[in-house]
């Protein structure tokens, strides 16, 4: 009974306000190339009922995509059915039941050139709804792929900034592709390949082709980056003060280097001056060994002749001596002799 009420009372609202504000935004027609991956970006907007006044969106129970039907209901084949637990893995639904009904395609196929449409429901199938207008997807087979450039040639400074985008024909939309730089595999697997602060490694020829075919590899685009102008737009803030900074590193470490190197320099200079003013004048060095010498045994020449005036001395003070000693005793002698001649006379 309290199913039945609500169904009346789903269907009482939805008779007098109708549905309102309900819609669907599909993207333009879609071109996918066999094999790659498309995404069809989607949104949509709830119906709402008015309640006091108020809009109020319907809850939404069930999405789905289905192709090659216009109204999508029933027992129409889904490609996605968010009630069900067997969807085709090469359909994902990256959207909700709240506004946002991306759908996404891997590797695509020929079945799906057709055109998909978004089908919402809610509790009371009078309020189901499908935007029949849909989105055309075109599936080419893997032609030869085309680079082009934001730059508009291949003529770039140093510096500068540029993309390349890999595309099919028909589409750029969502392409998984090897990029090559000289036949040589690069990391990047997006259609855009972007360089910033572009320097001469960048330099060469560079293709591209879809990962699940070699067949698809593009023609040789050449990129030449040339060394920019002094003054030229572009300038590099930051590259320019790590510039300056490396650079006066290099100064700092190249002046301590020179100090170093000529402070080893002139010590070794004093070291080989001493050793070769030696060679060149041994006969300085020899005098002033012998003056050093003769300095030595002047002075112990000079000590012996002093002790010879003084033992010279010696002996002319002891003769001294004895002379006057023997003069005394001749003279008392001699008086001795006078004063008897004397007594006798």
């Amino acid at each position: 009974m309290a199913v039945w009420d609500k169904n009346i009372v789903w269907s009482f609202m939805l008779l007098l306000t109708g549905a309102v504000g309900q819609s669907v935004n599909y993207p333009p027609p879609v071109c996918a190339v066999k094999g790659s991956t498309v995404t069809l970006p989607c949104t949509f907007t709830p119906l709402q009922v008015d309640v006091d006044g108020r809009r109020v969106p319907i809850k939404i129970v069930r999405v789905r995509w289905c192709q090659k039907h216009t109204v999508c209901q029933g027992s129409t084949p889904s490609v996605y059915d968010s009630d069900s637990t067997s969807n085709d893995p090469r359909y994902k639904y990256l959207g909700d039941k709240k506004g946002n009904c991306t759908l996404q395609i891997t590797d695509v196929r020929g079945e799906d050139d057709e055109t998909f449409r978004f089908r919402m429901e809610v509790d009371d199938n009078r309020g189901h709804w499908t935007e029949r207008s849909g989105v055309k997807v075109s599936v080419t087979d893997g032609t030869t792929m085309e680079i082009t450039s934001s730059s508009g040639d291949g003529q770039v400074r140093t510096g500068e900034n540029i993309t390349l985008f890999c595309s099919a024909r028909c589409t750029f939309h969502q392409l998984k592709v090897t990029w090559f730089r000289d036949d040589h595999a690069l990391s990047e697997s997006g259609p855009a390949l972007q360089f910033s602060s572009l320097t001469a490694k960048d330099s060469g020829n560079y293709t591209c082709g879809l990962q699940t075919s070699t067949e698809t590899r593009s023609g040789p685009y050449s990129l030449r980056v040339e060394a920019g102008e002094e003054g030229a737009d572009g300038d590099l803030p930051l590259a320019a003060g790590v510039g300056a900074v490396v650079g006066v590193l290099l100064v700092l470490v190249a002046v301590i280097l020179v100090c170093f190197i000529k402070r080893r320099r002139s010590a070794a200079d004093q070291r080989a001056d001493g050793g070769e003013e030696d060679q060149k004048h041994p006969d300085r060095v020899y005098s002033s060994v012998l003056q050093r010498a003769d300095r030595e045994a002047g002075g112990q020449r000079q000590e012996s002749s002093r002790a010879v005036e003084e033992v010279s001395y010696a002996s002319v003070q002891f003769k001294h001596n004895t002379q006057n000693q023997a003069r005394a005793v001749q003279e008392a002698d001699d008086a001795t002799i006078y004063s008897s001649v004397a007594g006798r006379g």
